[in-house]
């Protein structure tokens, strides 16, 4: 049985968490920096035409419980924010208007 667009989408968000962890299956700072800098580079750049620098503490606004790695659900979390901010473009509104943070 073939997989829906659904389920499909679910699958790569867990290959992108995958992909920028550690044998822990946890991401730390750098990961994520790396992470929202090669598959976020438009979102990123709107922010910083803002004068927003969205990568200097999004890891600490969604990574809650401070041990200096982020697990699935956090990283879950800063994507959803992410996922605001473009539905909110999809009604008109600027990029990084603060639905990513």
């Amino acid at each position: 049985m073939s997989s829906t667009q659904a389920e499909q989408s679910m699958m790569d968000l867990i290959d992108l968490f995958h992909k920028y962890t550690g044998s822990d299956d946890m991401i730390d700072k750098p990961g994520l920096q790396k992470m929202m800098k090669e598959n976020f580079p438009n979102f990123l750049s709107a922010c910083e035409k803002k004068g927003i620098d969205y990568l200097s503490d999004v890891f600490e606004k969604k990574h809650k419980n401070k041990d200096g790695l982020m697990d699935f659900s956090e990283f879950l979390s800063l994507l959803g924010g992410i996922a605001n901010d473009y539905h909110k473009q999809s009604h008109g509104a600027e990029p990084c208007s603060g639905g990513g943070q």
